[in-house]
């Protein structure tokens, strides 16, 4: 069975404490990030993406989705969250 790395938005969002959730330095965080950006981020850097956008994290309100991230067993997790964060931040600039 394939390892599948969800990837939610709060991962990367700057308005999100690291006790929260955040899980990249504020530096290459983002303000409100997308599925979108995140799912084409995931496939800038070579995986393949899925957006499920009706989940909402156990943390939030809001249903702002997800991204399941599939093909990514070579990558741990915070590599994988630190690589897409970086690319969300270039696709913005």
């Amino acid at each position: 069975m394939a390892v599948e790395n969800v990837i939610w938005p709060r991962y990367l969002d700057a308005s999100v404490s690291r006790e929260d959730g955040r899980r990249v330095p504020l530096d290459d965080a983002v303000e409100e990030p997308t599925v979108d950006e995140i799912a084409q981020a995931v496939q800038q850097i070579g995986y393949d993406a899925v957006i499920e956008r009706d989940v909402t994290h156990p943390q939030e309100w809001d249903a702002r989705g997800r991204v399941l991230v599939k093909g990514a067993e070579d990558s741990t997790k915070n590599d994988l969250v630190q690589a897409v964060a970086a690319y969300v931040g270039i696709l913005r600039d």
